[in-house]
């Protein structure tokens, strides 16, 4: 099983931060890859179990599921159903956390999946660098940062 874990610091409250990725429709609102986004069946974003269905700007598709919401914990979990990538058994989790000094956020993004051995490099920069980080580099132009 492959791991691929990110983290970043963001200069704006947890809270704020948490409003914009909780909804589990909002990608194409602050994650540069995604173009558009639906959920299907009408259900609400925030209902565990709900699936979102997203294009990416290159085209492809992709279908998650939300395993877990945590207003609480600033904390969600889902897993990927269908995609283009070539991975299987896909869990990320994506986790912030308030940091004190400064009113900033602690972001954590991590994934385990299964894939073709030779691809496992590839995936894990493009899952960690260009998703990932991608995000929390949006995230911090969106609060202002760098």
């Amino acid at each position: 099983m492959i791991r691929v874990y990110t983290s970043s610091v963001i200069d704006a409250a947890a809270e704020a931060v948490w409003q914009v990725v909780r909804d589990f429709n909002a990608l194409p609102r602050w994650l540069p890859l995604v173009v558009d986004s639906r959920i299907e069946n009408g259900v609400p974003s925030d209902r565990i179990g709900c699936v979102r269905n997203f294009r990416l700007r290159d085209g492809g598709t992709i279908r998650e599921q939300l395993l877990t919401l945590s207003d609480y914990d600033y904390e969600c979990t889902y897993a990927i159903l269908e995609s283009p990538m070539g991975v299987s058994n896909y869990v990320a989790t994506l986790k912030l956390t308030p940091v004190t000094d400064g009113n900033r956020t602690f972001a954590e993004w991590s994934a385990e999946f299964d894939c073709d051995p030779a691809r496992a490099r590839e995936l894990t920069q493009a899952i960690g660098q260009g998703v990932f980080q991608g995000g929390f580099d949006a995230l911090k132009r969106r609060f202002g940062g760098r």
